[in-house]
C-alpha cells in the first residue's frame, strides 16, 4: 500500500492549532504585562510606566509573583492534561472521542477570554486571575485531544509531515494575533497614567482572539468526522505501524519494550529542558521590551512575526532534512540553532537613542536576526518531537501519550516563569533572562544527542515544500 497525506484534510485539523495558538500568542503576550503593572500599582501605588520613570529597578521586584501566577494556572493543566487525554482515549460518542472535548473547551475559554483585561482595567486583581486560570482550564481540555486528533487519522510514517503542515497553520493563529498587538499596541496603554478611555486597546485583541477560535473550531467539527475516518482508514493506520521509526514494534495489547521507555523518557527529559528555555522568553519578552530595552510593544509583535515567518520555512524543510539525517539529528540541529541565537541576545542591550513619543529607545536590530534563529530552530524541534513521542504508542493510547507529551512541558512551563522570575527579583538585572535560556537549551541539546537514539522508518519525510503535497 502506498501511503500518501491527505493534505486538505491535514490543512483542516490544521484549525485546531490554529485556535490554540491565537489565544496563547494574545496570553503571553499581553497577561505578564497586565501582571506586572496591576503588581506595581499595589505594592507601590504607582502604574508600571510612573515606575519606570522613578525607579525602575521596582519593576524587577515584582517579577517573581507574575512568574507565580503565570505557573499556577499551568499546575491545574498539569493534572488535567493527562486526565483529558486519556478520557478522550476512552470516549465513545456521535461526534467522535476528541470532538466533545474540543468544543466544550472552546466555548468556555472563549466566553471567558475577554474577561481578563475588563477585570485588569478595573484593577480587578482577583478577578483577573481566576479567569486566567478558568481560560487555561479549559483550553487544557480542548489541546490534548486537539492535538490528539492528528495521530488519530494519520499514519506513523506520515505525522512528521502532517505536524509540520497543521503548525504552519498554528502559526497563522499566531500571526492573526499579532497582527492585533502591532496597531494595538500595549505600550499605549501602559505608558499613560490617564486610561480611563482606553479599555478598547487592551479589549479587541482578546475579544477577535475569541471570535476567532470558536470559529476555527466550528469549521474543525463541521468538516472532519472522526468515527467515519477511524473506519475508512483503519488500512493505512495498520500498514504505518510497519515503517514506525521505533527500536522495537508496539502493539494495542502489548507491553511497552523497555527500548521504548528509555526512547521516551529521553525525549521528553530533553523537551521539558527546552520548553523550561523557550517558555520563559514567551513569558518575559514583552516585559523585557518595555522595562529594559525600554522599547515600544509592537517591536514585541514584530519579533514574533519574523519568528513565526521562519519557523514557517523550518516546518516546511523539517521533512527534507529528517529524510536525510534522521528525526533524532533534525530535533538536535534545531537546539543548537536555537541555542546560538539565544547567546547571541545575551551580548544585546538598550540602543539609548530616543525614538518614541512617550521616550522610547529604538529597537535593538541583532534581537531580530536572534529570533529568525530561534523560530526556524525550534520548528526544527517541534516537527519532529511530538511525532516521536506518539510514534512509540499504540492507535489506542494516543490521547494517554499527547497527555505525556504536554505534561513534559507543561511541568517546564509551571517551574520556569516562578524560577526566572525568582533570579530577575534576586539579580535585579534583566540580563539574567538570556543567560537563563542559553544555559537551559545547551543542557536540552546535551541530554537529547547523548540519550536518544536515531531510528529512521521505513518510508521517506515529506522533502522541502512537499510537506503541502498529497491527495485532495
Amino acid at each position: 500500500m502506498n501511503l500518501k497525506l491527505n493534505k486538505k484534510r491535514t490543512f483542516l485539523i490544521g484549525f485546531a492549532f490554529f485556535g490554540i495558538l491565537l489565544l496563547w500568542q494574545v496570553y503571553d503576550a499581553w497577561c505578564p504585562t497586565f501582571l506586572t503593572d496591576i503588581f506595581a500599582n499595589r505594592m507601590y501605588g504607582l502604574t508600571s510606566a510612573e515606575l519606570k520613570s522613578s525607579d525602575p529597578a521596582k519593576i524587577l521586584n515584582v517579577q517573581w509573583l507574575v512568574g507565580i501566577i503565570m505557573a499556577c494556572d499551568n499546575v491545574a493543566a498539569l493534572i488535567l492534561l493527562p486526565i483529558f487525554g486519556r478520557l478522550s482515549d476512552k470516549t465513545e460518542t456521535k461526534i467522535g472521542k476528541r470532538m466533545p472535548y474540543i468544543l466544550t473547551g472552546t466555548m468556555v475559554a472563549a466566553i471567558a477570554f475577554p474577561l481578563i483585561p475588563v477585570f485588569f482595567h478595573y484593577n480587578n486583581i482577583v478577578g483577573m486571575v481566576i479567569t486566567m486560570a478558568i481560560v487555561l482550564m479549559f483550553m487544557m481540555m480542548y489541546r490534548n485531544p486537539a492535538v490528539a486528533l492528528m495521530p488519530d487519522i494519520t499514519p506513523k510514517p506520515l505525522r512528521a509531515k502532517a505536524n509540520g503542515i497543521i503548525n504552519i497553520m498554528g502559526y497563522f493563529g499566531g500571526a492573526a494575533a499579532t497582527v492585533l498587538g502591532i496597531f494595538l499596541k500595549l505600550s499605549d496603554y501602559i505608558n499613560v497614567t490617564d486610561r480611563v478611555d482606553k479599555l478598547w486597546i487592551i479589549e479587541i485583541p482578546f475579544l477577535v482572539a475569541s471570535i476567532l477560535m470558536v470559529i476555527s473550531a466550528f469549521v474543525l467539527a463541521f468538516t472532519i468526522n472522526e468515527n467515519k475516518l477511524a473506519v475508512e482508514l483503519k488500512d493505512e493506520m495498520a500498514e504505518g505501524e510497519k515503517y514506525a521509526a521505533i527500536a522495537t514494534p508496539v502493539s494495542d495489547d502489548g507491553v511497552m519494550s523497555k527500548e521504548n521507555k528509555n526512547m521516551l523518557m529521553a525525549i521528553l527529559s530533553a523537551e521539558f529542558l527546552w520548553f523550561m528555555a523557550d517558555n520563559a522568553i514567551g513569558t518575559y519578552i514583552g516585559n523585557y521590551v518595555i522595562y529594559h530595552l525600554n522599547s515600544v510593544s509592537k517591536a514585541t509583535m514584530i519579533l514574533t512575526i519574523i519568528g513565526g515567518l521562519a519557523s514557517v520555512i523550518g516546518f516546511a524543510t523539517a521533512g527534507m532534512i529528517a529524510d536525510k539525517v534522521g528525526r533524532k539529528w533534525t530535533i538536535s540541529s534545531g537546539l543548537i540553532l536555537t541555542f546560538v541565537g539565544l547567546f547571541i541576545m545575551i551580548f544585546i542591550h538598550p540602543t539609548n537613542v530616543v525614538v518614541g513619543a512617550n521616550g522610547e529607545y529604538a529597537f535593538p536590530t541583532l534581537l531580530y536576526v536572534v529570533w529568525i534563529i530561534k523560530g526556524y530552530g525550534m520548528a526544527l524541534v517541534h516537527n519532529c518531537s511530538f511525532p516521536m513521542v506518539v510514534e512509540l504508542c499504540s492507535s489506542k493510547e494516543i490521547g494517554k501519550f499527547t497527555g505525556f507529551y504536554y505534561t513534559a512541558s507543561m511541568s517546564a512551563q509551571t517551574v520556569t516563569p516562578v524560577l526566572l522570575g525568582l533570579l530577575l527579583t534576586k539579580a535585579g538585572v534583566w540580563g539574567v533572562l538570556p543567560v537563563y535560556v542559553t544555559i537551559l537549551m545547551a543542557i536540552s541539546a546535551f541530554v537529547f544527542i547523548t540519550f536518544v537514539k536515531n531510528i529512521k522508518g521505513g518510508s521517506s519525510n515529506a522533502k522541502g515544500l512537499e510537506a503541502f503535497a498529497g491527495e485532495d
